[in-house]
């Protein structure tokens, strides 16, 4: 591994400092918009769920589907975006997939039925899975690993606002008027996000100057032939498990289990989601401060313990749903943004784009195949209530616990490196 994999971006070899410059500053604006509008898409989901499936007159093993069918078709580009993912522009394939993001988005908007549906959420991860990954790869061309932490903090920044902003105003407008409107209100807000990237930022090139294989199949090859590969791959494998095991679920889970009204659920997304606006940037500072593995540790504990919390709860007031949720939240953010930092670290400048494409793919394959266990493991009432929902809280124990293990195999070659036993 050379220096520069670890520690030199490809277009900006700046050091270290306390803050961005103007440029940067509004590239992280944008990386946090695209992301914004990517992450909603899969987020708004779940409390939607509790509206679709008996507007559409679906099981919850059939809305298992839906939503995982957006991950296995996510899966699936990634891997065939891999071979041609360093060897354009990160801009102009950027655009390219967030333009087809936005069609997918448009049929679950116009979708009359659980057909269409399907259909939609199959286009939009299509083109919407490997988005992620261009992000991933243009942060890390572009700053270095000292600042990594940060800049991820402020990307993922996204999530938490599609909980404060994007959620429940995606339930009002469901409330207020169907399910069709706030997917329709996520395609224009696709459009102006793709009308920011195309006027403000730069192209990022500099990965075209590079010694790659020309041949996208031998490219790909070369990328997951690499066994110091592997074990980031894994890690990224499970970390995925999790939230599409419970995530999914979550709004009828809140209103069925926990016995929170229904017109109760934007003020949770609401609260936690402010909260975690706060929580993202620092959880980066931490992760540049303190080491980004030991943050990760942290994220993990809290993770654990939190997650036999939430899926053992019985009838809670909105109060404790609502603190549980927060919690669970510093929990991901803590695990979410180190691990990205230092899965960034790992490839060759060379195979950034392939590198995080299999990865996101691994992720999309993982999350799918979780959603689909999730669903086999639980049952429904007549009622709506779930059972069995325990079992997958240790599940998503097992798979916290094993990807900790890993990351710290992971991250000593990148300690070893900068010269220190964590990094």
């Amino acid at each position: 591994m050379t220096e520069q994999t670890l520690t030199e971006p490809i277009a900006e070899r700046q050091a270290p400092s306390r803050g961005f410059s103007r440029y940067q500053a509004i590239l992280v604006a944008l990386l946090a918009l695209v992301q914004f509008t990517i992450i909603i898409d899969f987020m708004i989901m779940s409390p939607l769920g509790a509206i679709m499936m008996p507007a559409l007159d679906i099981s919850a093993a059939q809305f298992g589907v839906a939503v995982s069918a957006y991950a296995f078709s996510a899966g699936i580009s990634g891997i065939l975006a891999a071979g041609f993912a360093d060897r354009f522009d990160r801009k102009r394939l950027l655009l390219f997939f967030y333009a087809g993001f936005t069609l997918g988005t448009m049929l679950c908007a116009i979708a009359p039925n659980y057909h269409l549906l399907l259909l939609g959420r199959i286009v939009t991860g299509l083109f919407g899975g490997v988005i992620g990954s261009v992000v991933l790869a243009i942060v890390t061309d572009l700053f270095t690993l000292q600042l990594r932490g940060r800049v991820m903090g402020f990307v993922q920044t996204a999530f938490a606002a599609s909980q404060v902003l994007g959620i429940p105003a995606g339930l009002f407008l469901a409330n207020q008027w169907n399910w069709h409107v706030a997917f329709g209100a996520l395609v224009g807000l696709s459009v102006i996000g793709m009308t920011a990237v195309m006027l403000l930022m730069k192209p990022v090139n500099g990965h075209l100057g590079l010694k790659q294989d020309r041949n996208p199949f031998r490219h790909l090859i070369a990328t997951v032939s690499q066994p110091r590969y592997w074990m980031a791959f894994s890690v990224t494998t499970l970390l995925a498990t999790g939230g599409y095991m419970l995530m999914p679920f979550g709004s009828a889970y809140t209103v069925h289990n926990l016995g929170i009204d229904i017109v109760h659920l934007p003020t949770i997304y609401l609260v936690s989601g402010l909260f975690s606006i706060v929580i993202g940037p620092l959880v980066g500072r931490a992760s540049d401060a303190f080491g980004k593995y030991p943050t990760f540790v942290f994220g993990s504990a809290m993770s654990i313990v939190m997650v036999l919390i939430y899926t053992h709860l019985g009838e809670v007031s909105l109060t404790v749903a609502i603190l549980v949720n927060v919690l669970m939240f510093v929990g991901i953010f803590s695990r979410m943004i180190p691990s990205q930092a230092l899965i960034s670290a790992i490839p060759e400048p060379a195979q950034r784009g392939s590198f995080s494409a299999v990865g996101a793919s691994l992720q999309q394959l993982s999350g799918g195949l979780g959603s689909v266990l999730a669903a086999a493991l639980i049952a429904q009432d007549a009622d709506g209530t779930l059972r069995h929902f325990d079992r997958l809280g240790y599940v998503v124990v097992t798979t916290a616990v094993i990807s900790l293990i890993l990351m710290y195999f992971v991250q000593r070659p990148i300690a070893a490196q900068a010269g220190k036993r964590v990094v």
